[in-house]
């Protein structure tokens, strides 16, 4: 039987890697942080993926094994006897995943010589191979090749996994939600082993441009959809509920629209704009459905990262602005995310929120010049732009 191991026993880790390889006929070999976690699995070998759509499904995992990130040994003997890994743990656990790699691509050099590991990165960051690539040279002997020795895997994850409540955590740690949504598009080019024969991966020759597609359209989509409610409404909880609203529904539908002909505009060997379209209409149903019941906060939350000059807002701006292309609707969302008060229903708050909001206090022209990393200078017509909106917003 075929073995992979997942660094990263979260929501995408279950849900969506380990469900898809499990399908696959793969055993599945978790890594985690979570002691309690990784003792639970190893307890039932199997676990729960309840799909929210129209009806309710049940898809059992089954032949799982866990093993803490900190027994390095059992990770490494695991690694040994697995052609294919993947990461989900989130740009702040890679660099401890990544030294673990290192030390088991140098094991199999050894033990295993012409035998390439190939690494899925199902990560939420753009050029993630190239990351991992030179993190992994840090640790590596000076003249060791890594190019034959581990394939870095690029994937685009479309997968929605909302937050769980902690009532049905406790009733069940191992459950875990999702939608029926299960394509895992990911890199044809960089596989140094054959790739998988299991039919929800999706292998794309130019991964960057799904890349961008999902941070674009989706991870945009869902920023818009947040802010632009909050500021209709601000009592609006409830992704569906603001989408119910056929105002902020053609609103949200318009703004994504100009980021579709952005990404367009970058990729138009790529997509068609009536694929783009489509993508748009089908993500705006996804969002609305009632059954997930993802939240404005968890869409919205983490202000920091979401309004930041590399992430999902501030570089449409700025490729729109130098093509010349329609930006006016995406200038207002990200308006709307820097007056986006980040508290869920109860007033919560995640920490860097906090910190963000403790810090620029939604002062525009201070988050527009120190966090998106807007020059006042030399982007004279987004300042322009914002001057004229942001009064009527608030």
């Amino acid at each position: 039987m075929n073995n992979i191991v997942i660094f990263g026993a979260g929501k995408i880790g279950r849900s969506f890697i380990g469900q898809v390889f499990s399908s696959g006929g793969y055993r599945i070999v978790f890594a985690d942080i979570d002691q309690s976690l990784v003792n639970e699995l190893n307890n039932r070998k199997s676990y729960n993926v309840i799909v929210k759509d129209t009806q309710e499904m049940i898809i059992p995992v089954s032949n799982v094994k866990a093993i803490h990130l900190s027994d390095e040994e059992a990770l490494l003997e695991e690694l040994d006897n697995a052609n294919i890994a993947a990461v989900s743990v989130g740009q702040k656990g890679l660099p401890g995943v990544i030294k673990i790699l290192a030390r088991s691509l140098v094991r199999r050099q050894l033990r295993r010589p012409g035998s390439p590991l190939d690494l899925i990165i199902a990560e939420n960051m753009r050029d993630s191979d190239i990351f991992i690539r030179e993190e992994l040279k840090k640790h590596l002997p000076e003249n060791f090749i890594l190019e034959e020795s581990i394939g870095l895997i690029e994937t685009s994850i479309g997968k929605m996994v909302p937050i769980i409540s902690h009532e049905l955590i406790e009733a069940d740690p191992l459950a875990v939600y999702a939608e029926a949504y299960n394509t895992l598009i990911l890199s044809k080019k960089n596989f140094l082993n054959s790739i998988p024969s299991i039919p929800q991966l999706a292998p794309k020759d130019n991964i960057k441009a799904w890349v961008d597609r999902k941070l674009f359209i989706h991870n945009f989509g869902h920023a818009a959809l947040a802010y632009l409610s909050a500021l209709k409404n601000p009592e609006f909880v409830y992704t569906w509920e603001a989408l119910s609203d056929s105002e902020l529904h053609k609103e949200v539908y318009e703004t994504m629209k100009e980021s579709a002909a952005i990404l367009k505009s970058v990729y138009p060997d790529e997509f068609t704009t009536e694929q783009l379209d489509n993508h748009i209409m089908d993500l705006l149903n996804r969002f609305a459905n009632k059954s997930l019941g993802d939240t404005i906060y968890r869409v919205g939350c983490d202000l920091s990262r979401k309004l930041s000059s590399e992430d999902r807002i501030v570089p449409l701006i700025r490729i729109a602005s130098r093509k010349d292309l329609p930006h006016q609707r995406i200038i207002k969302a990200l308006l709307a995310g820097i007056l986006f008060p980040a508290t869920d229903a109860q007033g919560n708050m995640i920490e860097s929120d906090r910190l963000f909001l403790k810090q620029y206090n939604h002062n525009a022209e201070k988050i527009l010049q120190e966090h998106c990393k807007f020059d006042i200078q030399l982007e004279k017509s987004i300042f322009r732009d914002v001057a004229k909106m942001l009064p009527l917003l608030k």
